[in-house]
């Protein structure tokens, strides 16, 4: 009789480590993908759009949805940041303000966020909603939407 006592105990102690084990694997997710955000920061504030866009998916499914609407690709996203921003001074300095995170499966997470870009003569800000995915064992973001 104490074996069928103890034997519930161990399936709850096996199903607690994990979804403990489960949540240090999202938690660990979810920071990596904040570091790679924080690396293109730094990019961009170096004036390095290549360096920026390397963290992004490169394909052709690739989709940037802006102001002037929905592009694909990556090289087509990174033409069009060339033509925004042709020199230092239009970059300017970029930052992120984390909104929100959320690990959509176990391969997708949103991030959710405002950005503003400090400049000479003025401070665009705005909001973006970023889709990363993980491909080949790398995070890469596969949709970017920021207005």
């Amino acid at each position: 009789m104490q074996y069928l006592k103890i034997k519930p105990i161990i399936c709850l102690i096996a199903c607690l480590f994990a979804f403990s084990l489960q949540a240090q694997e999202q938690h660990r997710s979810v920071k990596k993908v904040l570091k790679i955000l924080q690396g293109q920061t730094d990019h961009w504030n170096k004036g390095d759009l290549e360096g920026f866009m390397q963290d992004y998916w490169k394909s052709d499914q690739l989709q940037f949805i802006g102001s002037k609407g929905v592009v694909y690709g990556w090289q087509q996203t990174l033409d069009n940041y060339k033509k925004s921003y042709p020199d230092r001074a239009a970059m300017g300095q970029l930052t992120f303000d984390i909104l929100n995170t959320q690990r959509l499966s176990r391969k997708v997470i949103s991030v959710t966020g405002k950005f503003t870009l400090k400049r000479e003569n003025d401070m665009p800000t705005g909001h973006f909603l970023i889709i990363w995915k993980k491909i080949k064992g790398k995070w890469v973001i596969i949709a970017d939407h920021s207005s």
